[in-house]
């Protein structure tokens, strides 16, 4: 076997027998020269696409702490890898050791506590179809093949976010392998400091090992609908929604799409690949009364394709998978807005008319509910009034047009800024986002979270990620 080669802050390079790395990390390695290399670096964001000088699988917590000595003692550059669905395409490095966490998928479901203990490689699917055999649920995000620990550390938002809260309200307690390789736990009683910054903070303070989480009463069969207007009547037809959600229950979620339209059965071949606005809504509650808060939304304007009913809430999580697939180039850019006034509107329809390829899209979301009810201060996400999430979601196939896609989503983002809040969900940050973004989407909390960082890892080990700049 040959020697593994992996690059040194520094600059330079290390080379070190197998035997040497086994003698300190008893995990399996995958080095560039293995068969399955390439399938194992590859990240769901295809531009990440770089070349580590070895992935290691490991195998458990022992395994976990065993690497991040052997890469603090060495000055290794390095990135922890878990689902690896970060738009930022963070969770590799060029030259450097990946920390592959994929192994670490156990599940431990205890019902009668409404509690569920999660390894860092579950995706969010596996999470759910654990915990909906039971009739229970973590609020979490709206793909099941995103990973569970990147969307936890940096906050989480899904449909039932305005029942239940966010995905880390609903964290209770974490273990954690911290910069020095020790490990330990993290809750409102233990290490409470640490469990404040983990809930949000991104992937700045350790590896976790694992995620306690409190369940919630959800299905396992929700109220769903999809209504699909044309992208000419969006003024209105999102005016009408404001209406109807501004009265609706916590249970009820409303979200809107605005892009050409995807090949689905329920809508006909005359509108695919033209511009549309689709509303996206689940209830929560009893299905009867799922279908009377369901009906204002149906009601709104004429639209051209709508699909509603009953549907098992998992299968609801994994609805908008096909339209997210890994392998794509992708490149976001996002904006907290508070109102949907005229101006917003306008900028989203005529952006969303102008998408340079049919797997672009403009997502609007919205935080409230419960995950307004938490104080701005009470974890690293700051802006816990109701808002509107924009994401402007460029996605292409062909490297050679990497500045079209990119421009477009550049210029969207810079057009709808004078009426931003200024504020943003760090996991839609993009890689290259300078400083002033990622400070931004922590606002007063910022400077709470570089003292724990300078407490936590003060030598800024933990860096592969939506980095705290250590002062």
């Amino acid at each position: 076997m040959r020697d593994l080669i992996l690059r040194q802050l520094d600059g330079g390079q290390l080379r070190l027998s197998r035997e040497e790395f086994a003698a300190s990390v008893q995990a399996p390695v995958v080095a560039p020269e293995h068969a399955d290399y390439d399938a194992t670096r590859s990240l769901w964001n295809a531009m990440a696409d770089r070349r580590p000088g070895a992935i290691v699988q490991v195998q458990n917590e022992a395994d976990v702490a065993a690497a991040i000595r052997f890469v603090a003692a060495r000055g290794l550059c390095f990135a922890v890898r878990a689902g690896g669905h970060g738009i930022a395409g963070l969770a590799t490095s060029e030259g450097g050791l990946v920390i592959d966490l994929r192994a670490l998928r156990e599940i431990d479901v205890e019902a009668g506590a409404r509690r569920v203990r999660a390894g860092p490689g579950l995706t969010l699917g596996e999470l759910d179809a654990a915990t909906q055999a039971h009739g229970l649920a973590v609020p979490v995000g709206i793909n099941s093949t995103t990973g569970l620990a990147g969307l936890t550390l940096g906050g989480g938002f899904g449909w039932i976010s305005g029942k239940y809260g966010l995905t880390v309200d609903n964290l209770l307690a974490a273990r954690v392998v911290t910069a020095t390789g020790r490990v330990v736990t993290a809750s409102p009683d233990e290490n409470s400091d640490l469990f404040w910054a983990l809930r949000g903070g991104g992937g700045n303070f350790g590896v976790v090992t694992e995620f306690t989480y409190r369940l919630n009463p959800v299905g396992p069969q929700v109220y769903t609908g999809l209504f699909v207007h044309p992208l000419l009547a969006a003024a209105s037809v999102l005016a009408a929604r404001e209406k109807v959600m501004a009265s609706a229950s916590d249970e009820l979620s409303c979200w809107s799409i605005l892009r050409k339209a995807p090949p689905l059965p329920f809508i006909g071949e005359e509108w695919h690949g033209r511009d549309v606005l689709i509303l996206a809504a689940c209830h929560l509650g009893d299905l009867e009364a799922g279908a009377a808060a369901m009906a204002p939304l149906a009601g709104i304007g004429m639209p051209v394709a709508h699909s509603e009913g009953r549907m098992a809430f998992a299968a609801w999580q994994a609805a908008f998978d096909p339209l997210a697939e890994a392998g794509a180039r992708n490149y976001w850019k996002s904006h907290d807005i508070d109102t949907l006034d005229a101006g917003a509107v306008g900028v989203l329809t005529r952006y969303a008319a102008e998408a340079p390829g049919e797997e672009c899209e403009v997502f609007v979301g919205r935080i409230d509910g419960a995950a307004s009810r938490v104080g701005d201060a009470d974890t690293p996400w700051p802006n816990r009034r109701p808002h509107y999430v924009v994401n402007v979601h460029s996605r292409w196939r062909d490297a050679a047009k990497d500045d079209r896609f990119i421009a477009w989503a550049q210029h969207f983002y810079d057009e709808l800024a004078p009426g931003a809040t200024g504020s943003r969900y760090v996991n839609f940050i993009s890689e290259g986002d300078d400083a002033a973004i990622v400070r931004s989407a922590y606002g007063a909390n910022y400077e709470r979270l570089l003292e724990l960082k300078a407490r936590w890892d003060p030598d800024n080990l933990f860096r592969s990620n939506i980095n705290l700049a250590v002062a």
